[in-house]
């Protein structure tokens, strides 16, 4: 894993992306400065290039990155993917093709001819990473992850791995001796006798993940695991092999010392300045962008059903603060008619026709950026949530009050991950993403966060 400003990303995503955006962008680039010929100055015109060939490489890697198309999950259908793929290419050729009508200053450059070339060329990438799936050597493609544990923790890390990346190969558990508890079948094990190194070795493992459920007593081999790691294989302990690789803090493998002597939880005034800023500037134009959308969508909820357009509710903001959230109404009116607070189920039948298509999409949630520029709310930060639930999820999920510490956000990176939370466990599972992000927040990931809630809403992704 690689770390970009506080986030993790895998390293074969950062060297695809950075592969695809550079040979985009010298395509780009090339082809505008052959186009204006040998006479003209060749500074200002590779310049000229290189910016617009950037600018496309930019666009096409946020495209692909909003359709998940750098997620690497045993989870996705290659039928999906390929679909997802058609929809990037498509995209990404109309924005590039905007972008060349905007930017061209001249008649020096050949429209038709331009776009083609970043057409095909955005072909060819696609086309190349379907078939280096297939194509590329095993060795290559491949991490050899070695599990010292082999207890409930270790089956954990062991499904985690196989669920999240393909690429991925468990070679074993390697079982403490001071295990009192064995949840790993024993022909996974690593047969006991053997030393750590030598398994390492012989296995060619490049990554141990610590994951026992008791560490007293000497349960860990402190000198072979630091060997190992002189040697440059990559130890990692339970917690930290969640965050990279989830983009989650696991409550079941983390402790309040992980939180406190860790990294992250920067909130200083510079990191709180700029955040600000970029909300005003977003929520601005996300308004301008989607005021015909928000017209309507009040219309037709106007004629669906009787009641009033928007919908304002308590939430639990900043600090435990209390501020009233605004959207578009999506349930009838007497949808808790008992006075008790539900939550928001699959197929729920207090869910208007016009409110079912706004919920998918997320346009429900487009009157919050007022909210966004009156200070309540962030672009990105964890869901607010009402003072009831609040209060019993506080009380019943450990560190919950945690994610207050920041403002809550219209979207945010439990959102993008997972569906809506419809009970105690979704909520737990959601609080794992939003500690994540308390702890690494950046603006970098908050921009990363709005890619991917483009391909949420384009997708239809975890919508009830």
């Amino acid at each position: 894993m690689i770390k970009v400003f506080g986030h993790y990303f895998h390293r074969r995503t950062v060297l695809q992306v950075v592969t695809e955006a550079i040979l985009i962008g010298l395509v780009s680039a090339c082809s505008l400065w052959l186009q204006r010929g040998p006479t003209a100055q060749t500074s200002d015109v590779m310049a000229e290039a290189v910016f617009m060939g950037a600018l496309v490489a930019l666009a096409f890697a946020g495209v692909n990155g909003a359709l998940g198309l750098y997620e690497y999950s045993r989870t996705f259908a290659k039928g999906v993917m390929r679909t997802r793929a058609v929809l990037a290419w498509g995209v990404s050729c109309c924005v590039a093709f905007v972008l060349v009508v905007l930017l061209q200053l001249d008649e020096g450059y050949n429209l038709v001819a331009t776009f083609a070339m970043l057409a095909i060329t955005m072909s060819l990438v696609m086309i190349w990473r379907e078939l280096s799936v297939e194509t590329l050597p095993h060795s290559v493609t491949v991490q050899r992850v070695l599990i010292y544990g082999a207890g409930k923790r270790a089956k954990s890390v062991a499904e985690s791995l196989q669920n999240s990346d393909p690429n991925v190969q468990v070679v074993g558990f390697f079982a403490s001796p001071n295990e009192s508890e064995i949840a790993v079948p024993e022909v996974q094990r690593v047969v006991p006798g053997r030393s750590l190194t030598d398994v390492v070795r012989d296995h060619d493992v490049e990554e141990i993940v610590v994951a026992l459920t008791e560490r007293r007593g000497g349960s860990m081999p402190m000198r072979e695991l630091l060997d190992c790691k002189v040697q440059g294989v990559r130890v990692v302990d339970i917690a930290r092999h969640f965050e990279q690789k989830l983009g989650q803090i696991r409550l079941d493998a983390m402790s309040a010392g992980y939180l406190i002597f860790g990294e992250g939880f920067n909130q200083g005034l510079i990191r709180s300045l700029i955040k600000r800023c970029f909300d005003i500037l977003g929520a601005l134009v996300l308004i301008l962008l989607s005021l015909p959308i928000m017209l309507v969508t009040a219309l037709a909820i106007r004629l669906d059903s009787p009641g009033p357009i928007l919908y304002r509710q308590e939430r639990v903001g900043l600090h435990g603060r209390i501020f009233h959230v605004v959207k578009f109404r999506s349930m009838r009116t007497d949808a808790e008619k008992d006075g008790v607070p539900q939550w928001a189920q699959a197929g729920d039948s207090r869910i208007t026709r016009v409110g079912r298509v706004i919920r998918k999409v997320r346009i429900d949630e487009l009157p919050q950026l007022f909210s966004v520029l009156k200070g309540d709310m962030s672009l990105v930060g964890p869901r607010p949530e009402r003072q009831y639930f609040v209060d019993q999820l506080t009380r019943d999920i450990p560190f919950y009050a945690v994610r207050h510490s920041v403002k809550p956000g219209v979207t945010g990176w439990a959102q993008v991950r997972y569906h809506y939370a419809g009970s105690l466990s979704d909520t737990t599972e959601k609080l794992q993403y939003d500690l994540y992000y308390v702890k690494n927040n950046s603006l970098f990931l908050d921009l990363v966060i709005l890619f991917e809630t483009v391909g949420v809403v384009l997708t239809g992704k975890g919508a009830q």
